[in-house]
């Protein structure tokens, strides 16, 4: 085993440089789930950044109505446990949780802009719902 001494700077076997280049750093479509045969990328993946930013705003804001409008179901659900069936509100969350984790999943596929408009949209929703229910405040 070979030690450094204070004049071997960097040391050898340590990575103490930041890594910056992105074409070395890990790529999304390279994980075993997501294998595409070369030149088959999905539909969607391929399009223009300026028309998948609206469709993935417009994408968030439907995925948060739906997200909060069962939200609101579910904590009836919960809320009326004498009339209300305490099963079905577990599944109305594990359900609206895993809608969540797959449209962002499809958002972080397409990449960090149209997931932080498909986050917008979400978020607008929120807004959205609350204040149909009357709320000035989210």
């Amino acid at each position: 085993m070979d030690h450094a001494t204070v004049g071997d700077w960097p040391m050898p076997g340590r990575m103490d440089r930041l890594e910056v280049d992105e074409r070395t750093m890990m790529n999304t479509l390279s994980l075993p789930l997501l294998s595409f045969p070369q030149g088959s990328l999905p539909l969607l993946l391929t399009w223009p950044l300026l028309l998948k930013i609206p469709l993935c705003f417009l994408g968030g804001l439907a995925l948060g109505y739906i997200y909060f409008y069962v939200l609101q179901k579910t904590i009836n659900l919960f809320v009326n446990v004498s009339h209300g069936r305490p099963l079905m509100a577990m599944a109305l969350t594990l359900g609206r949780l895993t809608l969540l984790v797959l449209g962002l999943y499809v958002a972080v596929l397409m990449g960090a802009l149209t997931l932080l408009a498909m986050l917008t949209g979400i978020v607008s929703a929120k807004t959205l719902m609350l204040r149909k229910l009357g709320h000035t405040t989210p």
